[in-house]
């Protein structure tokens, strides 16, 4: 089937033209075609809703009405549910294993037989008078290769390969190019080659001189233990790292000289010795970077690839006996791929709100931990130094004068440290100004309000805040009979800052910072990492710098390129920020033909060089 839909051709009228069915088919094709191809670019292929799958029983399924877009932007509509043995399924007789997917695809039909007038003897009798747009479901057998899964390729990711074997396929994955100060994923991937029974295990160190792990380390670690896999099935890792925001246009990713080790079946195996990738830094945002890169993509590689006249629904497990079958189970979680459509902007957003990790609470933990039904959880109202909320205190029947009752351990959100927590009284009474019942909250005594509303109690609170644990307990004690069996209070906490949190006075007395490899002698031209270990302080930007012209080259990731000329070398390294925070570093830069001479006067005159310039 032809899915070339343009160029696009439309009928041009003229006085006197004669029309013939031809044009007011080309009439129909234009728009049609229109339509299909702004689909197809602006959404793509998948399921718009519905089309869930379900086993009714043992050899019957059902299908729930929905729409989808295929390859080529036309819709599919399956108006009602549908109801279908397996069996009765097209290519349901063809299935060669014991797994089939079930897919739905666009079907047009001609309807609506009608006289030709104008027939001739040739001709027929009979015309259609109308074409039906329709679906079509059937089966496929899930392993029979197809295009289906295909990918756009773009220079967006760029692979480097840890380990190959005749069974396994090891990479690291990343993107080409990467926004400053924020946050990017590395991905090691693992493809199983053949079916034989081996199990791999895998791991390399990562040298990341612009990247920050979680820890503050410039070093990552990477593999698996133990991995099984059956034939063509993949398994991925993520690995969050943090771009530092420094003044270099691009860097290097480069897989540690001999850190690479791989086995299958306990047996070792040769992994790749080492690989260097350069990632360009950009000042960019991630929204721009990627809508930069797709924009990039041309009609040809938009519609290369890909199975454009179906759509997958679900995977089914078949049980087959002599003479029938059972349906064993259907899965479409993660068989499917859907449209995110524009109508439902709002409630995905709506449902987003539930998984944004925009804002971490440092308390959640205890908060889960303390929650009971007399804790309503704080919100952060002015950033991560303020937050509220309201609490329940339980009183029971006959709460009478002097009694004291206490609320539950409730975190306040705000962390560990001096915080201060205050409460207040908070009640519903009738209000003439509103016209209706109004809230109120009293901070304070509340007996100084007690001519202004009958609705309110006196009751005395104080509060104990747990500082090592961030959160509080909150006591009230009873100066009246009450018949409320709960007293509602608002609670709002401050968090003060610690006096390390000032910030007017820079204290160095315990940071420092070392080079991870002081001294390394290198061959000229060749080049070192030299990362960077944060003693006492957390991980900052770092300036790397040479103390003498001619001593070669340095990026600002901290790679040094040694010089054409043999000798001792100093680099300069220190925190952008706080220059006064700093170490020294030494590349011994000798010929490889002299670096196993023994010429001990030579290293000698080196050592004794070395130690001068060390103090």
């Amino acid at each position: 089937m032809n899915n070339q839909l343009y160029p696009f051709e439309r009928n041009r009228y003229y006085p006197g033209k004669m029309l013939t069915s031809a044009d007011f088919q080309a009439e129909q094709e234009y728009h049609i075609n229109k339509n299909r191809f702004m689909n197809s670019l602006m959404y793509g292929a998948g399921i718009v809703c519905g089309l869930g799958v379900f086993s009714l029983d043992d050899l019957s399924i059902l299908v729930e009405s929905g729409v989808a877009l295929d390859g080529t932007g036309r819709e599919i509509i399956v108006d009602s549910s549908v109801v279908r043995k397996l069996s009765a399924i097209e290519g349901f007789q063809e299935l060669k294993g014991d797994e089939a997917t079930l897919c739905v695809r666009f079907k047009e039909d001609p309807v609506h037989a009608v006289y030709s007038v104008s027939h001739q003897e040739t001709d027929k009798e009979y015309e259609y008078n109308r074409i039906s747009e329709g679906y079509e479901i059937f089966l496929t057998d899930k392993k029979k290769k197809r295009s289906v899964d295909y990918e756009l390729e773009t220079d967006f990711l760029v692979q480097e390969t840890i380990y190959k074997s005749e069974n396994f396929l090891v990479q690291i994955v990343m993107p080409a190019v990467v926004s400053k100060g924020r946050n990017v994923r590395f991905m090691l991937t693992v493809k199983k080659l053949s079916d034989a029974e081996v199990r791999l295990s895998v791991r390399g160190t990562l040298e990341i001189p612009a990247f920050l792990t979680p820890a503050g380390a410039q070093e990552m670690e990477v593999g698996v233990e133990d991995l099984r896999l059956n034939q063509g099935e993949d398994w991925k890792r993520d690995y969050w790292i943090t771009v530092q925001d420094i003044e270099a246009i691009d860097t290097n990713v480069i897989l540690k000289s001999g850190s690479a080790t791989a086995f299958e079946n306990d047996t070792a195996q040769q992994a790749v010795q080492s690989f260097t990738q350069k990632i360009r830094l950009s000042e960019d945002s991630p929204l721009e970077l990627v809508n930069d890169e797709i924009g990039r993509m041309n009609l040809e590689m938009r519609g290369a690839g890909g199975e454009k006249n179906l759509i997958r629904l679900a995977d089914i497990k078949i049980a087959r006996t002599d003479n029938s079958y059972l349906i064993e189970s259907v899965v479409d979680s993660g068989r499917r791929k859907h449209i995110a459509a524009p109508a439902q902007a709002l409630l995905r957003s709506h449902y987003i709100e539930f998984f944004d990790k925009d804002t971490e609470l440092q308390g959640a933990k205890q908060g889960a931990e303390a929650a009971d039904n007399s804790l309503h959880v704080g919100k952060v109202v002015a950033g991560p130094e303020v937050a509220t909320g309201v609490l329940e205190i339980p009183l029971g029947r006959g709460a009478r004068q002097g009694d004291i009752r206490y609320s539950g351990e409730i975190a306040h959100g705000l962390g560990k440290g001096n915080v201060y927590v205050d409460v207040g009284y908070e009640y519903i009474s009738s209000d003439r100004s509103l016209g209706g019942n109004a809230k109120s909250t009293i901070y304070g005594d509340p007996a100084l309000f007690n001519s202004q509303s009958k609705d309110m109690i006196n009751v005395q609170t104080a509060v104990r805040v747990l500082n090592d644990k961030g959160s509080f307990v909150v006591a009230a004690k009873l100066l009246q009979n009450v018949d409320f069996l709960v007293l509602t209070f608002r609670w709002v906490a401050v968090r003060f800052p610690a006096g390390n949190d000032l910030e007017l006075v820079e204290d160095f007395y315990d940071k420092s910072i070392t080079a991870q490899t002081p001294t390394v002698t290198m061959g000229v031209k060749e080049s070192h990492f030299f990362g960077v270990q944060f003693n006492n302080m957390k991980a900052c930007s770092i300036t790397y710098e040479l103390t003498a012209p001619s001593s070669g080259e340095i990026t600002a990731d901290g790679i040094y390129t040694a010089p054409a000329k043999e000798g001792v070398y100093e680099i300069h390294i220190y925190c952008t920020d706080m220059p006064v925070v700093c170490t020294y570093a030494y590349a011994i830069v000798k010929r490889r033909e002299n670096m196993n001479d023994n010429a001990p006067e030579t290293e000698n005159a080196a050592a004794l060089d070395l130690e001068s310039r060390m103090g």
